[in-house]
């Protein structure tokens, strides 16, 4: 059985590459620049695209600038005043540790004449650990562990993180006090929000430890001990938004799952293939959301409803994986092999799910391709597609099929990309 045909992969493919282009965070930042202070200015910042945001600020600031930045092990950039530092992800490791004090000591001492520019895109929850009180990096390290495999969705994640840690959660730029922050972020969050932004780290939000205490109950999250008896202090309460020392500061949202998803559907009409977004801001277990667009899909290719053929459905969000066996893969990956099963047979759809920053979970590929002759495929190679799925192994199953998407990292984070076509 042939493998997917190309025209249909190159198109998918340039989709994802404009959705990508409209994150770019050099016409980002160079529209967002804030004006010069009298005093010195910090550069702080973390996520997966953080360095190039850094390598954008120092090309457009037109003055003396000092600071640092993380990001993930592979993705620094050569700058010349920011410092890039690079650390594990999705797990925080001793350089994650070492960066958080790095960008703690770099704001501090700072007076109310200085400016301190916080770069912040998806990924900086794993980049920045820092436990507080007496607690381990160990023992972060146990809670994101424990909450990247229980299907909780980002805020839920963020908002436990943000009570266990001395750096999240606004407190960053509590540190910063006097100083002004402003905050320039790149989106990869369902709803645009700020705060959930790899945790917040110099944006403050309502969330509380009861918040945390109850997202803990319902996934049914097994924490160290010591980490319990910290949520339950008075010690974890992290700052308020009414808080004064964030009355001066800026928060500005620079891109996002939106602006890329149109950016796509215009690329997509350009090509004369008509394009609908379903949402930018999908949550849920990737598998269960991967039925319900392969229902979509199924009706477009049958019965020509809602929408007429050929069109590209897009969406965006961030999915969740509930881990449950031993396998290899992402949140994109399963998306697709559970879409794969839904339309097993159906001529005429090919889909690509992809992260918009170049790796989906723990492996070097951002996603896959697949269509309704995928399932059938793997059978002709003795592989069981519900099986793999089954196993949490949607990269194996795609990778033997050789039909892994391998963009490498992109510089930028905009969350889930989803496109399926159906001609």
């Amino acid at each position: 059985m042939a493998a997917l045909e190309d025209d249909n992969r190159t198109f998918l493919a340039s989709l994802f590459g404009a959705a990508v282009k409209a994150a770019d965070p050099d016409a980002a930042i160079a529209a967002n620049l804030p004006a010069r202070p009298f005093g010195r200015t910090v550069v702080v910042g973390a996520g997966k695209g953080a360095a190039q945001m850094a390598h954008a600020f120092e090309k457009h600031w037109n003055g003396p600038l000092s600071g640092a930045v993380v990001t993930r092990y592979g993705f620094g950039v050569q700058c010349e005043r920011i410092d890039v530092l690079e650390a594990a992800h999705p797990v925080p490791d001793l350089n994650g540790a070492k960066a958080s004090q790095r960008l703690l000591s770099d704001v501090s001492g700072l007076t109310a004449d200085d400016l301190v520019v916080a770069l912040i895109c998806g990924g900086g929850s794993a980049l920045l650990p820092a436990p507080p009180g007496d607690l381990t990096l160990a023992e972060e390290a146990a809670v994101n562990r424990a909450l990247l495999t229980c299907g909780a969705p980002i805020s839920a994640m963020n908002t436990v993180r943000k009570h266990v840690s001395a750096i999240k959660g606004g407190r960053l730029a509590a540190a910063a006090y006097p100083a002004r922050v402003v905050s320039l972020v790149v989106s990869d969050v369902p709803g645009d929000d700020p705060a959930i932004v790899s945790s917040g780290p110099t944006i403050a939000d309502a969330s509380t430890q009861a918040d945390a205490l109850r997202i803990i109950e319902r996934y049914n999250l097994s924490l160290p001990e010591r980490v319990m008896a910290w949520l339950v202090s008075d010690a974890a309460a992290a700052p308020r938004p009414e808080d004064p020392a964030f009355a001066r500061n800026d928060v500005r949202l620079i891109a996002s799952a939106s602006v890329s998803l149109e950016a796509a559907a215009a690329q997509a009409r350009a090509a004369g293939i008509h394009a609908v977004i379903l949402s930018d801001a999908i949550e849920g277990e990737a598998r269960e959301v991967a039925r319900v667009h392969a229902a979509i899909a199924r009706e477009v290719a049958t019965k020509s409803r809602p929408f007429a053929k050929p069109v590209v459905i897009l969406s965006g969000g961030e999915t969740t994986v509930t881990i449950r066996g031993d396998g290899r893969g992402g949140r994109n990956s399963e998306f697709l092999l559970s879409l794969a099963l839904d339309i097993d047979g159906v001529q005429g759809i090919c889909a690509l799910a992809a992260d918009t920053d170049g790796i989906d979970g723990s492996e070097d590929n951002a996603g896959a391709f697949a269509d309704g002759q995928t399932i059938a495929r793997l059978r002709q190679l003795r592989m069981d597609g519900a099986e793999h799925l089954h196993r949490n192994d949607a990269w194996t199953a795609f990778n033997a099929l050789s039909d892994i998407f391998k963009p490498g990292p992109t510089g930028t984070n905009v969350n889930d990309f989803r496109a399926i076509l159906v001609r």
